[in-house]
């Protein structure tokens, strides 16, 4: 289960590292900068910015810890469980 501290960590990192989440009915919210995103004690409050205009918010949705399933680095990089070895 996803705490707020885990969401905490993610955001003040001394450097930035954008990350996606990912909910449970598919959803997924790009955290870009870490002003995004506003944890709680039971719930992270993510900002949605407007496409056309990136430095207004356009909603502010609030996602239950509960309902995260994982955190996806934004850098290219995809967490990967290993494969297992052929014998």
């Amino acid at each position: 289960m996803v705490r707020t501290e885990d969401v905490q960590r993610l955001i003040e990192k001394r450097l930035f590292e954008p990350f996606r989440i990912c909910m449970t009915d598919g959803r997924t919210y790009d955290i870009t900068h870490p002003e995004l995103c506003l944890p709680g004690r039971t719930m992270v409050h993510v900002a949605v910015p407007d496409p056309k205009m990136r430095r207004l918010i356009m909603r502010v949705d609030q996602c239950a810890l509960v309902h995260i399933v994982r955190f996806e680095p934004l850098n290219g990089r995809e967490r990967r469980s290993p494969r297992p070895r052929k014998t």
